[in-house]
């Protein structure tokens, strides 16, 4: 099928907030031999070298931190590819971690909720509790996301299938396809931006599912995004489409119900 999306015009999708950036450098610091330290080989974060060790093997790291629209989340760039082949792979939690060797390390951190891996990007998403700060979870992921990387070892498994482009059956209405390709070339990009991705479920009576990851996964502004933003982009250039519904996984329930809750308070607000 031709593709007509490069013809039309584009439009931004709703930010809620304004992304800040900070950039972090560290050095990993192997000491080899040493009159402190003999017989073992440890490995130091430090800012500087110091001088009473006789060989030292220093590679430095440059990390760079990005807010998102969700104030539990936050975006780490390492400055290198992160999923190499491209596309996105979401670990929600612990248990779905054991393809990703660097989710694992990370999940080891206390405080993590979630982890998010785009082609340049580690997301991660901690639990919304007043005794969990960033500033005492970011040391620790700087230092875990730099030892992994210096490591060699792979991001994630080679059985691991990531998320790539929505795939258009040669059985979709040219509805289907032109709500795949929407959200491919307009939509996706610009979650994935923001730190998360968002995947096509289905399209029933007029309304299209899909499901929200990363970042977006527990945001607070995540009804905001899918009915002032992909909802009317998509009912813009389909008028088949009625309305965007948010898919949850049995998990999610919880979070479904909080959710909800604000649609309500947020309908009572502009009435």
């Amino acid at each position: 099928m031709t593709s007509t999306m490069s013809k039309l015009p584009r439009i931004t999708l709703l930010r809620t907030l304004v992304k800040n950036k900070e950039t972090v450098s560290f050095k990993l610091v192997r000491c080899l031999t040493s009159s402190n330290f003999p017989s073992q080989q440890k490995t130091f974060l430090t800012p500087k070298i110091s001088s009473s060790y006789s060989k030292i093997l220093a590679r430095s790291m440059f990390i760079q931190t990005q807010d998102t629209p969700n104030p539990q989340s936050l975006k780490f760039l390492p400055g290198c590819p992160v999923l190499e082949g491209g596309g996105t792979y979401d670990i929600p939690s612990l248990t779905a971690a054991k393809g990703s060797p660097l989710a694992k390390l990370l999940f080891r951190i206390e405080g993590v909720k979630g982890v998010f891996f785009g082609k340049d990007f580690i997301t991660v998403t901690k639990y919304d509790d007043d005794g969990v700060e960033w500033k005492i979870m970011k040391p620790e992921i700087f230092a875990t996301i730099m030892d992994f990387f210096n490591s060699g070892l792979p991001i994630i498994n080679a059985d691991i299938e990531t998320l790539g482009d929505t795939e258009i059956y040669d059985d979709d209405d040219d509805t289907v396809a032109m709500i795949k390709e929407l959200l491919d070339t307009r939509i996706r990009p610009t979650v994935q931006e923001d730190g998360g991705d968002i995947v096509y479920m289905g399209f029933d009576d007029g309304i299209v599912k899909l499901k929200m990851q990363g970042s977006c996964t527990s945001c607070p502004s995540s009804i905001v995004t899918l009915k002032n933003g992909v909802q009317n982009m998509l009912q813009f250039y389909i008028p088949e489409v009625v309305s965007v519904e948010q898919i949850f996984d049995k998990a999610d329930d919880i979070q479904s119900s909080e959710l909800k809750k604000l649609e309500v308070r947020l309908k009572d607000e502009d009435e």
